[in-house]
């Protein structure tokens, strides 16, 4: 349904990670699995910038700027059953959207 961007805001410092495993439960797409000691970024690419990993990291391992490249809409277009693939955000642009008129 979505195509990942091959770039992104996601940071991950594992020496933070003390292998908790609350980022590969919360992760809608994977991003993350359980590693030896602690978690392995196992799929970067498909990193929707949502937000959930680096909001239950107790020990603020992972960052991500949720809101970027039109996340939320996606979230809300796939809530709603749309498709994201044709090119478009879905935001239509107005201002104070994802997309804004200063994007």
């Amino acid at each position: 349904m979505f195509d990942s961007y091959r770039e992104n805001t996601l940071r991950y410092n594992p020496e933070r990670c003390f292998g908790c495993l609350r980022c590969t439960e919360v992760c809608p797409h994977g991003v993350f699995a359980e590693g030896d000691r602690r978690v392995e970024v196992v799929g970067p690419e498909e990193c929707m910038e949502c937000g959930a990993c680096a909001k239950n990291c107790p020990v603020q391992a992972i960052e991500v700027q949720s809101g970027v490249g039109c996340a939320w809409a996606m979230i809300g277009a796939a809530l709603r059953g749309r498709d994201m693939d044709s090119g478009t955000c879905g935001c239509e642009g107005d201002e104070g959207s994802c997309c804004g008129s200063g994007r």
